[in-house]
């Protein structure tokens, strides 16, 4: 793994955790936090001993969205750097929502503006439950822009309207309520929820998460339940089936032992 200056990678037992680390500003970010964080999922993406991303903060916020000198570098830009610079965030939010291992991130404290394309991009989101989110943007002038493909996923029309359209800041319970995030904890509990699915990620077949994954964008971006979308996942279910990690795990099953894939203190 690469040293980083804006965020550090620890990776254990299978399990990388990208931790955001400008905790003086709130890890707010900036052009090279964007750069590195865009290497790391890269990278965590490529090694095929990963069987899991976590993506948190370091200090009192996930994430404050952008860096003031940023956003006052950028304020004197073009329009031609302005996309140029646009299309760095962008791509960063499509190589954590690209990424082939399965990803987790953990808000706590704030997540406003772009922070939210961060999480959104992400499988699946935990939170604090006094963790406070907003897409402030409309409050500076501008737009969700480079978030909103991914945000949207999750939330929907009805819920960008609601909360990207006002710019209000609301609470985690109700970002669970928009399914922005998939479960809210108390401060204590939080790292118990996040041990909860480690746990079921490592009892699950690594090759099986990602296929699934694919799996689920491939009929997500469908539109419609083709012929093609049929036969699509009538054939991937016959190769799952036929692989070393389908006969193993039916194996183990029906002979009712643990699968190759956990671990013995599981």
């Amino acid at each position: 793994m690469n040293n980083y200056t804006t965020i550090l990678v620890k990776q254990e037992n299978g399990v990388v955790t990208i931790i955001l680390n400008r905790p003086e500003v709130r890890n707010a970010m900036n052009d090279l936090m964007i750069g590195e964080l865009t290497t790391a999922f890269e990278e965590a993406g490529k090694q095929n001993d990963i069987r899991l991303v976590i993506l948190r903060g370091n200090g009192k916020s996930f994430c404050a969205g952008a860096d003031l000198n940023y956003m006052k570098s950028i304020a004197k830009y073009g329009f031609e750097e302005n996309e140029k610079d646009a299309q760095k965030l962008a791509a960063l939010f499509k190589m954590v929502y690209d990424c082939p291992v399965p990803t987790l991130a953990v808000v706590h404290g704030a997540a406003f503006g772009g922070a939210n394309g961060l999480l959104a991009a992400c499988d699946i989101v935990v939170s604090e439950e006094n963790s406070t989110f907003a897409f402030s943007e409309v409050k500076l002038g501008i737009a969700p822009a480079t978030i909103a493909p991914f945000v949207m996923k999750r939330i929907g029309e009805t819920g960008a309207k609601e909360l990207m359209m006002t710019g209000r800041r609301f609470k985690a319970p109700e970002a669970e309520k928009w399914h922005l995030v998939n479960q809210v904890a108390t401060e204590d509990e939080l790292d118990e929820v996040v041990e909860r699915y480690i746990k079921e990620f490592m009892s699950s077949a690594p090759g099986a998460v990602k296929a699934t994954e694919e799996l689920i964008k491939k009929v997500s971006d469908s539109g419609e339940i083709s012929k093609e979308l049929i036969d699509y996942t009538a054939g991937k279910i016959a190769e799952l089936r036929a692989s070393d990690e389908g006969q193993e795990g039916m194996a183990a099953f029906l002979e009712k032992r643990k699968a190759n894939w956990v671990k013995s203190d599981e």
